[in-house]
């Protein structure tokens, strides 16, 4: 058959397109010699035309007005990359009513949206693509969707935030408080001016409801899944859990839990031997458990142009395979079957640490264990510092739990806060 070009329009020229329209300009010949297939830019829109500039973008094909670049003939493929619900869920609504297909890196919309767009596009003809959308270069979502599709997948397990990871990373190693390593990330640039999208946990929320409905054929809503983030954690905790045996991380958790999925972005202890407790920086990885595969791992950056640019381009060059081969619609972005319900918090079965910041008198942590025993909660381990010179200041004590029940934990923890001698609000990490 021969070779085809395929036009493309990318929408959006900032750090990530910006990426994607040098690598289109400057590696054309060479992805058209590996794929066998043509990508051309022909139109780039952004609302500051000088970026197309910097870019060394043809001025012919550059525009501020990215309803020009829908409309073009000769664009058959458009790459979204200004991210945001809106107008980029309208923009790529046009597309597909224009017949255009797309290629998008943007979890947020794929997050809220997925299931508008995928019908949209179903009944338009065309393809929607987002690798990109969730851990950068790791090819994950097409793992899970071709490469693990035999597989009934019981169990995943993602660090999914290089910012997070990274801010993590250096409270542990480098032994520095949250703030300094949250600044030292913003100096670095893999922390945003305001980080609270990545450190609440919000971000990994996203990727996470986009790997869940793809591995468990079900269209899990964006609100049943509990999040929490790092701001809480502290280089103390770090430490601890270091003295137990564990590593920190905030983890993107997907379990099957009999017919119920158990979803959640949160702060967790994972032994030091585990092999997500050695991902480190702005690195990502997902952990995934088949049944017949066993257990395999998707290591690499997460984020940053060059990452996101090559899930974009290896996107583009799948649509344009499908167009060129009459094979448009081969691979469904989700596989969706009935709904399953999601697991509350409260009915976690779970193993937790618990640090209580406490006056140092005789019998306090008696109390705190006979609450701890009244709720159904068995004591694994217990660290207590030395004795404090004034017994007023306050000393940590850290306990870790056997497995027990969410509700009763959060049950015993409001009797034990609420104890005179008991100074500050518990911190409490749940245990993987």
């Amino acid at each position: 058959m021969r070779r085809r070009t395929f036009g493309v329009g990318v929408i959006g020229a900032g750090v990530v397109g910006g990426g994607v329209v040098r690598a289109l300009i400057d590696r054309g010949t060479s992805l058209a010699e590996k794929a066998d297939v043509a990508l051309c830019l022909k139109r780039v829109a952004d609302i500051d035309p000088t970026v197309c500039q910097k870019l060394g973008v043809d001025p012919n094909v550059v525009t501020t007005d990215a309803e020009s670049l829908i409309a073009d003939p000769e664009v058959d493929i458009v790459v979204e990359l200004i991210g945001g619900e809106h107008p980029a869920r309208e923009l790529i609504l046009r597309a597909f009513s224009k017949g255009k297909h797309v290629v998008t890196a943007n979890k947020l919309l794929i997050a809220k949206h997925a299931s508008e767009l995928c019908r949209a596009a179903e009944k338009h003809g065309v393809e929607l693509r987002f690798e990109a959308s969730v851990c950068g270069g790791i090819p994950i979502l097409k793992a899970l969707r071709e490469g693990l599709v035999a597989n009934r997948v019981e169990r995943m397990l993602g660090i999914v935030n290089g910012t997070a990871n990274y801010i993590l990373t250096q409270m542990t190693r480098g032994k520095k408080s949250y703030e300094a390593a949250l600044a030292d990330a913003q100096k670095k640039g893999f922390a945003e001016a305001d980080p609270s999208l990545d450190v609440e946990g919000y971000d990994s929320a996203h990727k996470l409801k986009i790997l869940a409905s793809l591995v468990f054929s079900t269209d899990v809503d964006l609100d049943e899944i509990h999040v929490e983030g790092i701001t809480g954690i502290t280089s103390d905790d770090v430490r601890y859990a270091k003295e137990l045996g564990y590593i920190v991380k905030l983890l993107a958790i997907a379990h099957r839990s009999g017919d119920e999925l158990d979803v959640r972005v949160h702060p967790t202890l994972i032994q030091q031997d585990f092999v997500l407790a050695d991902v480190s920086d702005e690195y990502n990885a997902v952990y995934v458990e088949g049944d017949i595969a066993g257990t395999t791992l998707y290591y690499g950056k997460g984020a940053g142009r060059f990452p996101t640019t090559s899930a974009i381009l290896a996107d583009l060059i799948d649509i344009a395979k499908d167009i060129q081969y009459g094979s448009v619609g081969r691979v469904k972005p989700f596989v969706w079957g009935p709904k399953l319900p999601v697991k509350k918090i409260e009915n976690l079965q779970s193993r937790y640490y618990m640090r209580f910041t406490t006056v140092d008198r005789p019998g306090v942590l008696g109390q705190i264990c006979t609450i701890l025993g009244r709720n159904n909660i068995s004591i694994a381990s217990v660290i207590q510092k030395a004795v404090a010179e004034d017994d007023e200041k306050p000393v940590p004590i850290v306990l870790m739990t056997h497995a027990c029940s969410e509700g009763d934990v959060h049950s015993a923890l409001e009797q034990i806060d609420g104890l005179e001698s008991v100074r500050d609000s518990t911190r409490l990490i749940r245990v993987e």
